[in-house]
């Protein structure tokens, strides 16, 4: 079983998310733990295995959206909290600089730490439950 520490697998996790699917990769080798990051836009002083992408000794950490936490999130927690604005902010979704437009009207009705704080809380377990998918022990997970 492979281990790793949550703090470094999260930072793996939102460096991949910062992007948009397929321009940032971070890789878990299986056999020693160790996390690889990877990127064709940003230069990074960081030697990788060759075999990274081809090899099953690697795994890569998923972005936010294959965890289902980009926008079916954002609806949920409107959805929650602000159930009158849900086709609103439905329709932000549908055009460029949609989670800027979300964050305003968070900022506006006074709910932007509740959804900071949502957004962490989902966040942090959609990494464990992955992890247990992938037989893979945390050390210092938020939950156990």
């Amino acid at each position: 079983m492979t281990t790793i520490n949550f703090t470094e697998l999260r930072n793996a996790f939102d460096f991949v998310s910062s992007g948009s699917p397929s321009e940032q990769y971070a890789y878990i080798c299986l056999e020693s733990g160790a996390i690889y990051w990877v990127s064709d836009y940003i230069e990074l002083d960081e030697e990788v295995p060759d075999d990274i992408t081809t090899s099953n000794r690697y795994i890569s950490v998923p972005h936010k959206n294959d965890l289902k936490l980009g926008q079916s999130m954002a609806l949920s927690f409107i959805k929650r909290t602000l159930p009158d604005d849900y086709n609103t902010v439905a329709s932000f979704f549908r055009k460029r600089g949609a989670y800027r437009r979300f964050k305003e009207l968070l900022q506006a009705q006074a709910l932007l730490e509740k959804w900071l704080r949502f957004e962490a809380e989902a966040c942090e377990q959609a990494l464990v439950d992955w992890c247990q998918e992938q037989n893979i022990q945390l050390i210092d997970a938020p939950f156990t």
